[in-house]
């Protein structure tokens, strides 16, 4: 059971950066190789402005971080462990996808 305060935010961190698709598809993009600014705004649809706010919250929450190139910044997840850890995860809800176990799930659709 978490019982530190840090260890609680750093997961309030990740879980908020993720409560976007528009952030999941940015992280799930740059697990795959560091990118510019336009270059993802065009991979993922979306204006340069909604994508420079959020990738702002991911830089916030540390997940990613910035890398000068010549006149241009470079965007990549902060640590290579990040990539890992979303491929666990997402695998894990794959696995557990067809046993919905939250009691509210039928209810609420929280599941």
């Amino acid at each position: 059971m978490l019982t530190v305060a840090s260890d609680i935010e750093v997961l309030a961190r990740f879980g908020r950066a993720l409560a976007d698709p528009i952030r999941c598809r940015i992280l799930l993009a740059l697990r795959e190789a560091p990118a510019y600014p336009s270059d993802l705004a065009d991979a993922i649809g979306v204006s340069r402005t909604r994508l420079s706010n959020h990738l702002t919250c991911l830089r916030d929450c540390g997940l990613v971080v910035t890398a000068p190139d010549g006149r241009r910044t470079r965007y990549e997840l902060a640590d290579t462990r990040l990539g890992r850890a979303l491929d666990d995860l997402r695998q894990a809800v794959v696995a557990v996808e067809h046993d919905k176990t939250c009691p509210d799930a039928g209810t609420k659709g929280c599941c």
